[in-house]
């Protein structure tokens, strides 16, 4: 068991918009305790935005809380996107799977529409009704675009997803989603991804030793946080007066490849985000630009690459990412490259 009964206030990200709209924002809930995954995730509303994606009208900016993991998924990302359009294909089918607010589908379609994919379809969905609403909202732009059909539902990853067989070419389901599920159904779930997925399926989880995490908010917001790995429960109180109790799985990176390895042939399996959290300095303590900072930051870059696939270093990354290719898929030519 993991408990934090205090933990001392940190300033991740020094210029985080926070949004104060009444009804939406999670500073508006005092003194409840909730313990659904949905509702979670309703009540934090437009401020969950800004913590998890940075400023949402920049989806390329990778400047929020999570810049460096954000840099290394989208990476990835964007080399599936570009080697399918190489290979000379005009059109592709997008899936998010448990997609929040929809910012990674939204950068996906953006950067497709820009390759040249003449027809993109793309859904994303989402336990949590309030980020639907949110990600419908956010779409207005990349959905006009010519060939482009992107929509969001409300719906249950534990579910049987209403793809057809082998329709999908690149289905993501990142960070937390899979982490909030029932352990006994992470089979079926990896079965019903590749089912659906004819190209490549990508997930990112939280290892069992990365660092803590508010899910809603900052960091430096907790006042008490406990993980309970027997139970794979999570309860958090915050300084605003809240209590959070819900699942939550952290995953060892052997767990996390056999989960997927049964009907996938995994390509990449590494720790993102070993050094670079642990290494942010606090703008109330240190200095805006303390000396040396571009030569540690080439350094912890050098870092990154060098440990990235050693077990002993996954497993306390801040997040695995995951990517697997579908036994459909014929073999690429050049492996994707294991470092960002």
């Amino acid at each position: 068991m993991f408990d934090h009964d205090s933990i001392p206030a940190r300033k991740w990200a020094s210029n985080l918009p926070i949004s104060h709209t009444v009804g939406h924002s999670i500073l508006a809930v005092d003194n409840e305790t909730t313990d659904d995954v949905a509702d979670i995730y309703n009540r934090a509303g437009d401020d969950y935005v800004s913590y998890a994606d940075g400023d949402p009208s920049q989806p390329f900016a990778f400047d929020g809380m999570h810049a460096y993991a954000d840099r290394c998924v989208w990476a990835v990302l964007e080399k599936k996107l570009t080697d399918l359009r190489a290979s000379g294909a005009s059109s592709i089918r997008l899936l998010d799977a448990g997609c929040g607010p929809g910012t990674w589908l939204r950068r996906l379609v953006i950067r497709a529409h820009a390759l040249g994919f003449s027809s993109i379809t793309a859904r994303g969905f989402d336990i949590a009704e309030a980020q639907i609403q949110w990600a419908r909202l956010a779409a207005g732009n990349p959905s006009s675009l010519p060939g482009v059909n992107l929509t969001f539902d409300v719906a249950d990853l534990a579910d049987r997803l209403p793809e057809l067989d082998a329709s999908v070419d690149l289905t993501l389901c990142l960070y937390s989603a899979l982490s909030h599920l029932p352990v006994a159904c992470l089979p079926e779930i990896s079965k019903e991804m590749a089912r659906v997925t004819s190209g490549y399926c990508i997930t990112t989880v939280r290892p069992i030793g990365s660092t803590p995490t508010a899910f809603v908010d900052s960091i430096e917001k907790v006042c008490r946080l406990k993980q309970d790995h027997v139970r794979n429960r999570c309860e958090i109180d915050l300084s605003d007066g809240r209590h959070i109790a819900f699942s939550f799985h952290q995953f060892t990176a052997a767990e996390l490849r056999n989960y997927f390895a049964g009907c996938f042939d995994i390509e990449d399996l590494r720790g993102i985000d070993l050094f670079h959290s642990r290494f942010m300095p606090d703008s109330r303590w240190n200095p805006v630009s303390p000396p040396g900072d571009g030569q540690l930051a080439v350094e912890l870059e050098r870092l990154e690459e060098a440990h990235a696939s050693r077990q002993e270093f996954m497993d306390r990354a801040t997040h695995l990412l995951l990517v697997a290719r579908s036994r459909r898929a014929a073999a690429p030519t050049a492996c994707v490259v294991a470092s960002t």
